[in-house]
């Protein structure tokens, strides 16, 4: 079923576009005929033992909390990302609510490691796009990035300034996170009245909105007790993002008949997995997988010169891989364990907007 609803995406996707590009399905289908699915198939186990990473992760950061087997939250873990592919980024919350719910732990303090798990994530994405920056030519960074977007904008009036956030960005942001964390982890409420004080000036809801988000995430911080603690979630952060980066790797070294994606640098693949990552965030049900695959498409064909039939067989078969390929495996898993998706999304949603306003000042 999954499989058809991509399919019928690709077809929609190429008939919007097919007075705007020149499409053959000929060459569409043999790029895909011809792609080695060994390849394919190497991604997507590379995408599944990220899952595991993830369990073992979270299961390490409510471990002072409460002690559990490290795989016991896998079910967790794809549920909620299969509940994302499905219903889109406001089922972002499936995965600490389902965690409060198995483990009896405030919903509260999932949602702060929900937070800390988030920003591991971002750290260790930006530090492989800075590394991988370092090897890939200012003029196919300028390619990749001029699609839209501020630093688009950016570039046609101050060139320089917006080529060292281009490059140099991820890293900046990566330090500024690191010194962000341990700011708070030393002096969380002291920050946090800091944030109320100055944003309370312009306004006294956004400025306590503003503190509560700083007291939630020094909550989670509480997790990482030891350098131990916090040497051990950014070794697997960076081991899953690195598999994941690979997975993006082998899925387009996959269309051997096509020279610009069989022969891609792993600097430039980065740039198509930012490209894809971006496309996520605004994640919407079905409709966010055209606007994924035509992202992922532009790239490719913007950064390696791919004609547009292997680029979008490539941009489909990523999105299948690296983001709907644990759909099977989470709708069966929840049907074991009776959990309806959908109404966990409610449920969650509605969780999370009563934290919130259990955090909004009286009156």
């Amino acid at each position: 079923m999954v499989l058809l609803i991509v399919l019928v995406a690709i077809v929609a996707l190429v008939w919007f576009g097919r007075h705007r590009i020149h499409f053959n399905w000929g060459v569409f289908v043999e790029q895909l005929r011809l792609a080695d699915w060994r390849r394919i198939a190497f991604a997507l186990g590379c995408i599944y033992v990220g899952y595991v990473i993830r369990a073992v992760r979270w299961a390490l950061l409510v471990r002072h909390n409460r002690k559990l087997p490290l795989l016991s939250l896998l079910g967790t873990q794809v549920m909620g990302f299969t509940a994302v592919a499905l219903i889109g980024r406001v089922a972002d919350l499936v995965r600490p609510y389902l965690v409060a719910k198995k483990t009896g732990l405030p919903l509260s303090s999932q949602v702060a490691v929900y937070i800390v798990e988030r920003l591991f994530d971002f750290g260790s994405m930006a530090l492989i796009f800075s590394i991988a920056m370092i090897g890939v030519p200012t003029d196919e960074i300028v390619r990749a990035t001029a699609h839209g977007g501020p630093v688009a904008s950016l570039a046609q009036h101050h060139p320089m300034p917006a080529l060292v956030i281009e490059r140099y960005g991820g890293l900046i942001l990566t330090v500024m996170g690191a010194l962000f964390l341990i700011a708070v982890r030393v002096a969380g409420e002291a920050i946090a009245s800091l944030f109320e004080r100055g944003l309370g000036a312009v306004s006294q809801k956004l400025g306590h909105a503003a503190g509560n988000k700083v007291r939630t995430f020094h909550a989670g911080l509480d997790a990482m007790r030891s350098f131990g603690d916090f040497a051990a979630v950014s070794a697997l952060s960076l081991g899953m993002w690195l598999l994941i980066a690979l997975a993006y790797f082998q899925g387009c070294r996959a269309f051997v008949a096509s020279p610009e994606l069989a022969g891609i640098s792993p600097s430039k693949c980065v740039l198509v997995m930012i490209a894809s990552g971006g496309a996520s965030m605004i994640q919407l049900p079905v409709i966010g997988w055209f606007s994924q695959i035509g992202l992922v498409m532009v790239t490719l064909t913007a950064v390696l010169g791919a004609r547009p039939e292997a680029a979008t067989a490539c941009a489909a078969t990523l999105l299948l891989v690296t983001f709907l390929g644990i759909m099977p495996v989470g709708l069966v898993w929840a049907r074991f364990d009776r959990v309806s998706l959908t109404k966990v999304a409610v449920e969650s949603e509605q969780a999370g907007e009563g934290l919130a306003h259990q955090a909004e000042p009286a009156g």
